[in-house]
């Protein structure tokens, strides 16, 4: 297990932890505050879908924008150069602008509570069962990621050993989600993402002044690992070697569509966020909205990580006892002041608890209402139901304490996601898109899809790649092409099983498949619905031209 290096203690002072025991005070104040709110199992798993699309917009953004996307970003920018501009541009403003404009019309209109409960509607219990547990497991995995980088930073602030810190971090978010439901992680996440952006924007200016502003930083990186380092596209033709380890096809297929769109589309901790908004424009509106800063956070996290790579030439290496994951809070030290400081250990605090607050809540969605209700304690007051969501989250948190130890074992915290990603969203996504594109896909056809997407996947991974059956270059080349795997498996077994099992009656797919009407679909448009910025199209090709606009000076 890996702890952080001595001489990454920070300086911190009085006014520092002024600013940290403030925002934990505001913090729990919102938790009570949304407890009023919370009178019903709706209220605490949904809030009651009653916010407005710019609260969802804004959490949607937050709720990824956790810990792991901070320093695991910036890791992978000081591991492999300004290629991390690929899981903005193309590994996410498609997949949020398909999310928003085609799939959350269905999801919506069918008032599902989870996106499993989309798969129970659409295929059979099978597929739902097993889609509800392989997410609530995931969701544990990932929470714990979130506590993990937790902890490096509260190692760094206050020499605790990690577990104290992984302890202590997991109580605090069980009280203001256990107290609050998703309204507060909700709201909470809308003041993170500020606190959030007050801490990187600083750390990112003089991290550039530091290294003698871009073109210092181009000519330092371009001397140490070559040109292709500052390149997002170089050295990516098939055959060629490059920081990433992957060629542009792996690129655009692997991450791209399947890791992308597996991820926006069906990963329930970002959905559930738009399920909660008031109506079906706003839903909409909810992930385009998000996907505008989502654009340039790219810059916020990218520049830190190749500013680090530049300060210790050798971290991440054999001969350093710094992993890329210690990029930020090693700038941290070197570069700021007391007060922004302050500022930027809250920052990072907040991106914790919005990463893993998003998970936990989504756990205890899906593990109450799409196992616990549905297969266990069948047909009780909603009264239980609450209590027992709130039960359970306390298991969720503890459950997520545990798995922090196991991303401990990653010098790159974000590889280690990419790979639970390629064997939990990859399966899952395949089986939504076929089923929502499709209508012959079978009942069947579901739980055979996810069951061969995972299986094929994780044998890629472990089996091929580990195991030096085929040579590829790195582990997030590696997950590329799990993530490929996975879903050409997952469909050819899909059509295969379609092909010999039975159809699901067309007249239980209404709203479920693409180019079928909705038994509501005659919604009626919030007031004021004819403003430009209230259309999803204009926002969701707007977010597509604004990000290929920032492409150009990284594909040349």
């Amino acid at each position: 297990m890996h702890y952080l290096a001595e001489g990454l203690r920070l300086p911190t002072n009085g006014l520092d932890y002024t600013i940290l025991a403030i925002y934990f005070v505001v913090v729990l104040g919102i938790g009570f505050a949304a407890r009023a709110s919370v009178k019903t199992s709706l209220d605490f798993f949904l809030s009651g879908r009653s916010l407005p699309a710019w609260v969802t917009g804004l959490a949607f953004v937050a709720a990824n924008l956790g810990a792991t996307e901070i320093l695991g970003m910036a890791a992978t920018g000081a591991q492999y150069g300004v290629a991390v501009v690929h899981w903005y541009w193309i590994g996410a403003i498609p997949a949020m602008v398909f999310l928003g404009l085609v799939m959350m019309p269905f999801y919506y209109r069918s008032k599902v509570r989870s996106v499993p409960e989309f798969l129970l509607q659409r295929f059979d219990r099978s597929a739902h069962l097993l889609s509800s547990v392989l997410f609530a497991f995931a969701a544990i995995l990932i929470a714990g990621v979130n506590l993990y980088a937790l902890s490096i930073v509260v190692e760094a602030l206050l020499g605790w050993p990690q577990w104290v810190a992984i302890v202590v971090a997991g109580l605090f978010v069980l009280v203001y989600i256990t107290i609050g439901g998703l309204s507060s992680a909700i709201y909470n996440e809308v003041l993170q993402f500020f606190v959030i952006l007050a801490a990187l924007i600083p750390l990112t200016l003089l991290g550039l002044k530091r290294v003698g502003g871009w073109d210092g930083l181009s000519g330092s990186l371009e001397k140490q690992h070559g040109t292709d380092f500052m390149s997002a596209w170089g050295g990516t033709g098939i055959g060629d070697a490059n920081p990433l380890g992957a060629n542009w096809l792996t690129i655009i297929l692997g991450l791209g569509f399947v890791l992308s769109f597996g991820y926006w589309t069906t990963n329930f901790a970002e959905v559930q966020r738009a399920l909660s908004a008031k109506n079906l424009s706003a839903a909409q509106r909810t992930p385009l909205i998000a996907a505008f800063p989502k654009i340039f956070i790219v810059f916020a996290v990218m520049i830190p990580g190749l500013v680090a790579a530049v300060v210790v030439p050798k971290i991440g290496t054999a001969g350093s006892d710094l992993t890329y994951n210690d990029a930020i809070p090693l700038l941290m030290q070197e570069l700021l002041p007391n007060g922004v400081l302050g500022i930027a250990v809250t920052g990072l605090l907040a991106a914790f608890m919005a990463g893993m607050a998003a998970n936990v809540s989504s756990f205890n969605t899906v593990f109450t209402t799409d196992i616990w209700q549905r297969y266990v304690k069948k047909d009780q007051p909603d009264a239980y139901y609450l209590r027992f969501g709130r039960l359970i989250t306390a298991v969720g948190v503890l459950a997520s304490i545990g798995t922090a130890f196991i991303a401990a074992s990653f010098s790159n915290i974000m590889t280690y996601l990419q790979t639970l990603f390629s064997f939990f969203n990859v399966p899952m996504f395949v089986v939504f898109i076929i089923g929502m594109f499709w209508k012959r896909a079978s009942m069947k056809s579901g739980v055979w899809g996810l069951v061969a997407g995972t299986t094929a996947a994780m044998v890629n991974y472990f089996v091929i790649y580990k195991q030096g059956i085929i040579d590829i270059p790195s582990d997030q080349g590696a997950n590329f092409v799990s993530a490929i795997v996975g879903f050409v498996a997952g469909a050819v077994v899909m059509v295969a099983v379609t092909l010999f099992t039975a159809p699901k009656p067309e007249a239980e797919l209404a709203g479920l498949v693409y180019g079928t009407e909705s038994p509501d679909a005659d919604e009626a448009p919030e007031e004021g619905d004819d403003a430009w910025y209230r259309k999803p199209a204009l926002l969701g090709w707007g977010a597509i031209v604004l990000a290929t606009l920032c492409y150009l000076p990284y594909s040349l």
